[in-house]
């Protein structure tokens, strides 16, 4: 287990390193700079232009950049924001806490929802129910997330005034009491929630459906059936081998969970990681965009990695086959 454990960890490096190296050129070869956005105010000289870049380091080769940003990097820093001259590291982690929530409950409620719904599906395969489900759940499919949020904010927010359409609390919440204000929050990150995981639901109810039926089709299944064992101890059999490979998905699942906190805290005005990525995008703000990044990186490198631990502690066979 320990070779196999050094194995993934190495690989993961590398990739790691191939990460930083594509986000650092994809970033300095988008149009625009921090000095060419001050560009746009008319009051602006050329020299103050050139100031800017000197000091950020910017009129530097490229590969220059990249080595002194790594650099700093290897201490945990990633330097000042080139819009307000604040750490980038502090205004990224006063983000973080409220995006790994919204994703952490999204992930649970995927999981909560969209695996019974799967084995449902299954169980009546060619039925009426199993048909309807697997409609919605192509709904759910096509359903662009950013569009769904708008639906959602002018049926319940606008129209029906039954949940908060933005922020995370309402005016004047820091009066409320710890129940109140708590409350409050909760209701405010419903939408979110729901929004974030809307997608996944389909895709692992899908998945789940697959697994089972293929599960349904094996052998020692139609023993037990033969045997006269209750449908619930069948079902519950094949559910357990078949939800095996969900470990995996759900490594994988990371890096769309945390790339779709982008748009919906855009739209929800949550202040978390997604919306300060999107700000610095907006501003060329090259320390917070790369430090956002590396962490997204850091945290779907790290969700495979748990996700290989597991699936090879299930399965032996898939720790001699990597290290062989």
């Amino acid at each position: 287990m320990l070779k196999f454990f050094a194995t993934k960890l190495f690989s993961l490096s590398v990739t790691f390193i191939i990460i930083t190296i594509i986000s650092f050129g994809i970033i300095h070869l988008a149009p625009g700079s921090p000095a060419q956005m001050g560009a746009l105010n008319p009051q602006i000289s050329q020299a103050q232009i050139d100031k800017i870049n000197r000091l950020y380091g910017l009129n530097q080769p490229i590969f220059k950049q990249y080595i002194n940003w790594m650099k700093n990097l290897a201490r945990a820093d990633f330097g000042v924001s080139l819009v307000d001259g604040r750490s980038a590291s502090k205004k990224i982690f006063e983000r973080i806490p409220i995006t790994v929530t919204i994703n952490l409950l999204s992930m649970l409620l995927i999981l909560a929802v969209g695996i019974p719904i799967g084995i449902l599906m299954a169980v009546n395969e060619s039925k009426l129910i199993d048909k309807l489900l697997t409609f919605l759940v192509f709904i759910g499919y096509a359903t662009p997330g950013f569009w769904l949020a708008l639906l959602l904010m002018i049926l319940l927010g606008v129209n029906l005034h039954i949940l908060p359409i933005a922020g995370l609390h309402s005016i004047g919440a820091d009066k409320f009491s710890a129940l109140g204000y708590l409350t409050d929050e909760a209701k405010h990150l419903i939408l979110p929630i729901f929004v974030s995981a809307f997608g996944g639901l389909a895709g692992i109810s899908r998945y789940v459906r697959g697994e089972m039926i293929t599960e349904f089709s094996k052998g020692y299944i139609r023993y037990l059936d033969a045997r006269g064992m209750r449908k619930s101890f069948i079902i519950r059999h094949a559910a357990r081998n078949s939800l095996l490979p969900i470990i995996t998905i759900l490594g994988l699942s990371v890096p769309g969970l945390i790339g779709g906190s982008v748009i919906f805290e855009t739209i929800f005005a949550i202040p978390g990681m997604g919306q300060l990525f999107y700000q610095s995008a907006m501003a060329r703000d090259y320390p917070v965009i790369l430090g956002i990044l590396v962490i997204g990186a850091i945290l779907t490198l790290l969700g495979n990695l748990i996700a290989d631990i597991a699936y090879g502690l299930a399965d032996p066979r898939i720790r001699t086959e990597s290290t062989d």
